[in-house]
């Protein structure tokens, strides 16, 4: 049994959890609630304080992209790893797409934290710091929206850890009004659409997750 250490909410959290559906590998989330993640508890199992971090048997793994790999290489079932090299260096390159690019201060991160994420916890929300972000984020959108030029999914016709990787983030800013005008009508709209009908996304979203804590 895997246990996911992680926050409800957290589109990285979502990626492991939304993972672990896709290939049936059993799981339970252990949630961690605001401030725990610097606790000297949670600093054992990731020493940066962040999350998530995952526990198979005793083995432990921090980092989503880390986490997303040993999931798909270590339980059986279809690959979300493209066997043909160049398919499989376009999803790690979304992948950096998204943790670069997207997951920025200066960037997509700033607007749902402070349009989703802040509201749900009661926390001021910056309008100065969701406006500076927004050119970052146009940018981001634009470049992944190409990547869905050729296919339905971000690394061509099957989905990947690339989808379940990005699929939270761009997920969280589609429900801003700043990030859903910039992805209506693009590529990333049916994408997600696509996503959502998934069982492993409609079991993950905030609402669902905090359901069933």
């Amino acid at each position: 049994m895997l246990t996911i250490h992680g926050f409800i909410g957290s589109p990285y959290g979502r990626a492991v959890l939304a993972t672990c559906i896709e290939k049936q590998a059993p799981y339970r989330l252990s949630p961690l609630t605001p401030g725990q993640h610097r606790g000297p508890e949670h600093l054992a199992r990731h020493p940066f304080g962040r999350a998530p971090a995952i526990d198979d048997d005793g083995f432990q793994v921090y980092e989503t992209q880390a986490i997303l790999r040993y999931i798909d290489a270590s339980r059986p079932g279809a690959s979300l790893t493209p066997a043909d090299p160049k398919v499989a260096a376009r999803m790690n390159q979304v992948i950096g797409v998204i943790d670069w690019y997207v997951f920025a201060p200066e960037s997509a991160a700033t607007i749902g934290f402070n349009r989703v994420v802040a509201p749900r916890l009661g926390f001021p929300v910056d309008e100065a710091a969701v406006a500076a972000a927004l050119p970052a984020t146009r940018r981001a959108i634009e470049v992944l929206a190409g990547f869905l030029a050729s296919g339905p999914y971000m690394a061509g016709d099957s989905l990947s850890l690339a989808d379940l990787h990005a699929g939270p983030h761009l997920d969280m800013l589609a429900e801003s009004p700043e990030g859903a005008e910039m992805i209506a009508g693009t590529p990333i709209e049916r994408w997600l659409a696509r996503l959502a009908a998934r069982p492993s996304f409609a079991a993950t979203t905030w609402d669902a997750l905090a359901r069933a804590a």
